[in-house]
């Protein structure tokens, strides 16, 4: 297993050095560049500490303490960082037994994350469960087809939020999975489910149009693909508009660097996903001049990604 100290150092220098961003002239003095950095989780499980040290399959490998470790490491090293997550903060140790969600919550905050979207784990103390753990999140969770108005989080998520980072206005939106069959109707209660595509496609083009972002990204709980070509991300990036980076969860999928697609208007479109029990950090960079950026022109950018495997 590689030492995380020289495998962090060794991904830095990586993403200076790729080829792709050769012709983009980052070094050069005349050339405004804004570098925006998006490090992202999904399916963390409620791992907090890492597994033991005789796993079979994961010894002392992966929880939140280490993710907060190496999203330290970056901060240090980066000016602009956001920090999202794409569902499952809840079940699968004893610490969720024990306090229902505060203490991941409040770790999360200490972390600094910026968004959360809502997994369907998320729901397994009910909607009363998870409203009374949420004044522990300093972040929003955004969840766009879920309609909460006639349950206790009537009002305590939101389907975007917009963040500022260096000049670059980014738009984020959060989208879930059908509960029906997969969560119980008790745990859920009145929560309306909305079609992911038709609220996706709305909002993206509130965000770039409307509110002039930058950069759209989307939070999404679908899965990353299936065979049977249920609606999961792949299918979510073909036919959507809008959106320039999608960040899923639910199918535990270790992709070492985001994948790309063409979406509904023929255009390119991120999606990336790392496993689950924080094993994995995600990590894309996004380049923009400046100026394009101020027209929200995304097609000069230059990307980078890049995902830190097993921390």
């Amino acid at each position: 297993m590689q030492n995380r100290r020289s495998f962090i150092k060794q991904a830095a220098v990586g993403s200076l050095g790729i080829s792709s961003l050769s012709s983009f002239s980052l070094l050069k003095k005349d050339t405004q560049i804004t570098k925006l950095t998006i490090l992202h989780t999904n399916d963390m499980h409620s791992r907090i500490d890492p597994f033991p040290i005789n796993h079979r399959k994961y010894p002392g490998l992966g929880g939140m303490s280490k993710i907060a470790t190496l999203v330290n490491q970056i901060r240090k090293e980066e000016e602009n960082v956001l920090l999202l997550d794409a569902g499952d903060v809840f079940q699968g140790t004893p610490y969720f037994n024990l306090y229902g969600g505060e203490l991941e919550l409040k770790l999360m905050s200490k972390m600094g994350y910026d968004a959360c979207t809502m997994g369907n784990h998320d729901f397994d103390n009910g909607v009363d469960g998870f409203n009374k753990v949420l004044p522990n999140a300093n972040f929003p969770f955004l969840c766009a087809n879920y309609d909460f108005s006639n349950t206790v989080l009537n009002g305590k998520t939101t389907p975007y939020t917009i963040i500022e980072k260096g000049g670059v206005k980014i738009g984020v939106i959060g989208v879930g999975i059908k509960l029906k069959g997969l969560v119980d109707k008790r745990q859920y209660k009145e929560t309306v489910y909305l079609d992911p595509i038709e609220q996706a496609n709305h909002y993206a083009a509130l965000l770039k149009f409307e509110k002039k972002c930058n950069l759209v990204i989307c939070l999404s709980h679908l899965g990353f693909e299936y065979i049977d070509n249920k609606l999961s991300d792949s299918v979510l990036a073909k036919e959507t508009k809008n959106i320039d980076l999608i960040i899923g969860g639910h199918t535990h999928t270790f992709l070492k660097q985001a994948e790309s697609f063409t979406n509904a208007e023929n255009k390119k479109v991120l999606v990336n996903q790392v496993g689950w029990s924080a094993l994995n950090l995600g990590r894309v960079d996004f380049y923009f001049d400046k100026k394009k950026a101020q027209k929200t022109d995304l097609e000069a950018s230059k990307i980078y990604s890049k995902n830190y495997a097993k921390i």
